[in-house]
């Protein structure tokens, strides 16, 4: 993504914000994996989003109509010693020619300019609440400048959450941002042909991990958007299911939960699938339901429908498919308003996709479903969990399915990125037999 599309978010920011306010922005800080072994580095996506830079210990700070330049960047400085040993640093000069800062400071001089930049400023626009260390930082350079009243210099006399403003606009995908989730949706598309293509009987569930991981980075994804879950069995029923270290067996169904990261924009595919390549009648029951719920739910996406409609379309054939199977008996309006349903369906159709893959952006406005807009990315992922019990016929037992695709909301209605990845019974059993 070029820096033209960086700038034009801050712009964006800096127009809503307005003159007499300031807008500083941290980015994530790296973190220690065991003694002095570090995590392997992700910006924060905020940050990110607006600058575009990918290094540690630095702050972006947004100055609307500042003279001397409106965007300034602390970063750290070019260090020949340190990038021997741990990589190259864009330093000041690239934080100004490569990712288009007005001016760029060393991050060890943040505490010695940025008071003085907040001097005579009414509102401080910050992520609250999000890094404490840093919360003290802005505190304390507050208390300083209220130590100098008397010498006429005002403090900000209010502290904005950046939250809202921020996250609203990273909620309406641009053009670029969407051929970067396009390729992410492809990636991940080709490592689950590639684990249904692979999976047999006796494999580990870390072992059919690995393929997927291996086709994420041949792809040039270099991180997955989430740590994958490949749930065997009974292990299909555990929603948050990490573990993937049991042996995969034959007549089980396996589910997989797993999306590239690329270029910081996420995918989150979920398929399911039976281990041997065929599935059992009852299995391919409790599957058709979850898929007729997935087909009825993205019919309903198209700009105005509210966020909540396609949950509860989802919820109504879920519900009535568990009546037809005998899982459940009843009327279907009153199961439905019962929430009877949630013994095997306890979570909700979707969420919104994007730089992280439960991205921000309100769901609600005052207390109202958000309608729905095109520019915006959702999940549509139901699921029905059947976990071994006394009250069910054994041959539901273990049963674990979701069914998860990432659509984008378009002018005329939806359209489904991750649509190429197969999701019909006829079309997993064929892939899986190389046909």
């Amino acid at each position: 993504m070029n820096k033209y599309e960086f700038n034009s978010r801050r712009r964006e920011l800096m127009d809503m914000i307005g003159k007499g306010s300031i807008a500083i922005l941290p980015t994530a800080p790296q973190r220690i994996r065991n003694r002095d072994a570090l995590y392997p580095y992700r910006a924060d996506s905020d940050f990110y989003y607006l600058t575009g830079f990918p290094e540690p210990e630095a702050v972006a700070v947004l100055i609307p109509e500042r003279t001397q330049g409106e965007y300034l960047l602390f970063c750290r400085e070019r260090n020949p010693e340190k990038e021997t040993w741990d990589g190259r640093r864009a330093g000041l000069e690239g934080a100004c020619e490569v990712y288009g800062a007005d001016d760029a400071f060393p991050i060890t001089d943040l505490d010695d300019i940025l008071p003085g930049l907040l001097e005579n400023c009414q509102r401080i626009y910050y992520p609250m609440g999000v890094y404490a260390d840093f919360d003290s930082q802005v505190v304390g350079w507050i208390n300083q400048l209220r130590e100098r009243s008397r010498a006429g210099v005002h403090a900000p006399s209010a502290l904005v959450s950046l939250d809202h403003l921020l996250h609203d606009m990273r909620l309406y995908k641009s053009d670029a941002e969407l051929d970067l989730m396009r390729r992410a949706a492809e990636i991940s598309v080709n490592a689950h042909k590639r684990a249904m293509q692979t999976c047999r009987a006796g494999m580990y569930e870390y072992q059919l991990e690995a393929e997927i991981l291996y086709e994420f980075n041949r792809g040039g994804s270099r991180s997955p958007a989430y740590a994958s879950i490949v749930g065997g069995g009974e292990n299909g029923c555990i929603l948050h299911y990490v573990e993937n270290n049991c042996v995969l067996k034959d007549g089980d169904l396996v589910l997989i939960d797993a999306g590239a990261e690329f270029e910081h924009y996420a995918a989150d595919i979920t398929r399911t699938f039976p281990v041997n390549g065929r599935f059992s009648p009852a299995q391919k029951q409790v599957y058709e339901i979850v898929l007729a719920a997935q087909a009825a739910a993205i019919a309903t996406i198209c700009p105005n429908t509210h966020w909540n409609e396609p949950h509860e379309a989802a919820v109504r054939v879920l519900t009535a498919g568990l009546r037809d199977i005998g899982l459940l008996s009843g009327n279907l309006e009153s199961l439905i308003s019962e929430e009877s349903y949630k013994r095997f369906y306890m979570h909700r159709t979707g969420h919104w996709l994007g730089m992280d893959v439960h991205d921000v952006g309100d769901y609600k406005i005052e207390a109202e479903w958000r309608l729905l807009e095109p520019g915006m990315v959702m999940t549509v992922e139901p699921g029905l969990y059947i976990p071994a019990s006394q009250d069910i016929d054994s041959c539901w037992w273990n049963i674990g399915i979701r069914i998860e695709d990432d659509v984008l909301v378009t002018a005329e209605g939806c359209e489904v990125l991750t649509a190429a990845m197969p999701k019909t019974v006829a079309d997993i059993e064929q892939l899986m037999a190389g046909e």
